[in-house]
């Protein structure tokens, strides 16, 4: 993560520490204090003026190891001058959820609720808590819950909606997207048609109504926008199977198609079963 991180940059990020999920309260809870301090100086140093140390109360009042927590990264926040802020992991609106919530748990873990042995992480504290609640909870640490408001401040985005943005699938010089899913389909189709009819006679036989799918199908394709990911999808799958990577047979809208049975995607001939 953290070297993805490097390579495509911060700008625009606000980073918090993840409470006792971070590699920061992870060392933190087991009272390595200096290797808390080197990790959050280190994302300190990667998200400048963005990161926050971040604190949670979960579970009742009262609990040692999450009091102990708090103290620790209120005192490491001081110690290096970082921000603290106070947050909530919120899984389900209301605390009458809570039951709800861990059937559907239990459902996709594969326990009973009334096993004693299942694993119980969650509380129904983890509902959606009022500001006056939050107020409540962190009394004590009234600049974590300032630092909440000034976050969401500095948190500014658009989105445009009903636009795809797929990654640019790169292209020989002078061949546009269209064009190239064009050539690489005809291509596959062709190899396609060599080993679905290996007599030649029979192959030109049948090769009208296949030239005929695979027109319709990239003129579909291409007027819907998504030629690069039918191409990106090919990537993916062929690298696969050349470098010994189980995939399956295909699956989604696409899966029935001509493009990508030509393009490897799939191996099973759609116009002999009929598939749409």
């Amino acid at each position: 993560t953290r070297q993805m991180l490097q390579d495509v940059g911060v700008d625009g990020l606000i980073a918090l520490s993840g409470a006792g999920m971070g590699d920061v309260g992870e060392a933190l809870l087991q009272g390595n204090a200096e290797q808390a301090a080197l990790r959050a100086t280190y994302w300190a140093e990667m998200f400048a003026g963005a990161f926050y140390l971040e604190v949670q109360r979960v579970h009742p009042r009262g609990q040692a190891q999450q009091e102990a927590l708090v103290a620790a990264t209120a005192d490491l926040a001081a110690r290096l001058d970082l921000p603290l802020v106070a947050t909530h992991p919120i899984q389900f609106l209301d605390r009458d959820d809570f039951k709800a919530h861990e059937a559907r748990v239990c459902i996709a873990e594969g326990y009973m609720l009334g096993d004693a042995r299942r694993p119980r992480l969650y509380t129904e504290e983890q509902y959606f808590k009022s500001a006056d609640e939050m107020v409540e909870l962190f009394a004590d640490l009234p600049e974590a819950l300032e630092n909440s408001v000034e976050i969401a401040k500095r948190c500014n985005l658009e989105i445009t909606l009903g636009i795809n943005y797929l990654p640019n699938f790169p292209t020989p010089e002078g061949v546009t997207l269209d064009d190239f899913l064009r050539l690489e389909a005809g291509r596959g189709l062709e190899l396609r048609l060599t080993q679905l009819f290996p007599d030649a006679a029979e192959r030109d036989k049948e090769r009208a109504v296949y030239d005929e799918r695979l027109r319709i199908e990239l003129e579909t394709i291409i007027n819907m926008k998504f030629p690069g990911y039918f191409l990106i999808v090919a990537d993916f799958i062929n690298w696969a199977k050349n470098n010994g990577v189980p995939v399956g047979p295909g699956r989604g809208s696409g899966a029935g198609s001509l493009v990508a049975f030509s393009l490897g995607i799939t191996d099973l001939d759609p116009l002999r079963y009929a598939l749409l």
